[in-house]
């Protein structure tokens, strides 16, 4: 047992990519390469920095005495003043121009935005991975009927793989909205105390193009195409909004899904993975609960919550900067990608482990086919038969009112077929009510849905990214 609160996150649901993306290690040492490329940066437009300094700087870009970080920081009370003395350490002859001109926010909100974009990037490949597995569950499934619902009330039946696809179009959106948010994201740069650079063109003896080219020097060498053209002390936080914004979307899609595999669980038409050994409930043996779908669902709340912490914030800055942003964030947006990324891996899992039951979706579709079918039959009976539609109508409706009573009331099959085939009204052999009632002939388009959205929309948007597409991993618990 650990003494202290340990964050689940890290213990139980987000991968170790993930949580490498946004470690200390990954922070501190990136605070280092931003420090490294002012120092490049500088020296190349005339500042009087030496290659030994450089040099200096790039062999210490890991080796992070934390011990004395964490001692610095509690005798000056500021992290990036600590890291700076504990960098300058082991860079005796680089110290005079670490961080020459430089605000906190340039290694900070700096480096907040690599690691959003690393998070994005790696969200990225887990959402095309979920789209994979659930693009071959679509096609193997696209002409296996079942019955739908609206209002959780039976309604036309669709197919399995249609079905599928309406989760795949929610994911699709949400890959949409990433790739728009990584073509956005923008580094703040090196904009000084208000974002006026004031310090960078006192640095350069008043030469704002040197200024304006340091920044996009930092910009290429921490491999982004541009820093922000304005901003105050920090960038706008309406960044962070746009980035969470985008995992919240991803949770919505992810709890969607789950709500549905929780209902089809409860119809028996659909089961989770669930392991030899596994235990789905402390009291009663025989359960199988549909426990990764509801830990979805559960994750994505938090996710969707947590995207208020970053609204708040944004409305909440004064002028040109105000800490109150500062300890949120430092919870809220790494907690958004490490939820989001344990509601992706569980969401690939479920996929690639769902089992289906065509028996038991047979069985429900033939329990609701009879009222289904009703339209069907009217209109062959008058094409065929020639009979009289409103007399047929008529009797159809007598006799499905009989039957709903005979299933509401004493839990009876549902006999409407029966009822019509006897009745001499219809004039109906077995083998044309068979024909009648066949579910593939209620799918509409499902099947044709299906197979053209796959072949001419995912199938070919999964091929170009098939270098990246993350495979499904196991899950911790």
């Amino acid at each position: 047992m650990h003494e202290y609160y340990v964050n689940p996150l890290c213990t139980r649901y987000a991968g170790e990519e993930m949580q490498k993306i946004f470690s200390d290690d990954r922070k501190y040492s990136t605070w280092r390469r931003l420090w490294l490329a002012l120092a490049e940066g500088e020296r190349e437009l005339g500042i009087p920095i030496t290659a030994e300094q450089l040099e200096e700087m790039r062999l210490h870009q890991h080796d992070i005495d934390y011990e004395l970080a964490a001692r610095k920081e509690k005798e000056l009370r500021h992290d990036v003043m600590a890291h700076v003395h504990t960098f300058a350490a082991c860079c005796p002859k680089a110290a005079p121009i670490i961080h020459l001109g430089a605000t906190s926010c340039y290694v900070g909100d700096n480096t907040d935005v690599i690691n959003m974009r690393d998070g994005l990037l790696l969200i990225r490949r887990k959402l095309l991975g979920t789209m994979a597995a659930l693009a071959d569950f679509a096609q193997k499934n696209k002409d296996l009927p079942t019955l739908a619902f609206t209002h959780f009330q039976a309604a036309q039946p669709t197919t399995v793989g249609k079905r599928a696809c309406l989760w795949i179009q929610d994911l699709e959106m949400d890959l949409e909205q990433t790739d728009f948010a990584l073509s956005r994201l923008k580094l703040l740069g090196c904009k000084g105390t208000t974002g006026t650079a004031a310090s960078f063109l006192a640095l350069f003896d008043g030469d704002a193009d040197k200024v304006r080219r340091l920044e996009q020097r930092i910009a290429e060498k921490m491999d982004f195409s541009a820093c922000q053209r304005v901003s105050g002390q920090t960038y706008s936080r309406k960044q962070d909004f746009s980035v969470l914004q985008v995992l919240s979307g991803i949770a919505q899609s992810a709890s969607k899904f789950a709500g549905d595999i929780r209902l089809l669980s409860h119809l028996k038409e659909v089961e989770e993975p669930f392991e030899s050994e596994q235990i789905g409930s402390s009291a009663m043996a025989y359960k199988r609960n549909p426990m990764r779908s509801e830990r979805i669902a559960s994750l994505a709340r938090y996710v969707i919550c947590d995207l208020q912490n970053a609204a708040f914030t944004a409305a909440s800055q004064w002028l040109e900067r105000s800490l109150d942003d500062s300890a949120n964030r430092r919870i809220a947006v790494p907690e958004a990608f490490l939820t989001c990324d344990g509601i992706l891996t569980l969401y690939q899992n479920i996929v690639s482990g769902l089992r289906l039951f065509p028996a038991v979706m047979e069985k429900h579709l033939a329990e609701e086919l009879p009222f289904l079918a009703t339209e069907n039959i009217l209109m062959y009976c008058v094409k065929v038969k020639g009979g009289d539609r409103q007399q047929l109508h008529e009797q159809i409706r007598r006799h499905a009112i009989g039957a709903a009573e005979e299933v509401k009331l004493y839990g009876k099959e549902n006999d409407l077929l029966r009822r019509l085939a006897e009745d001499p009204v219809f004039d109906l052999n077995e083998q044309e009510l068979n024909a009648l009632t066949d579910p593939a002939g209620f799918t509409g388009l499902a099947g044709e849905q299906c197979d053209q959205y796959l072949q001419e929309e995912i199938l070919p948007l999964l091929a170009a990214n098939r270098h990246i597409i993350q495979k499904a991993e196991d899950i911790r618990v």
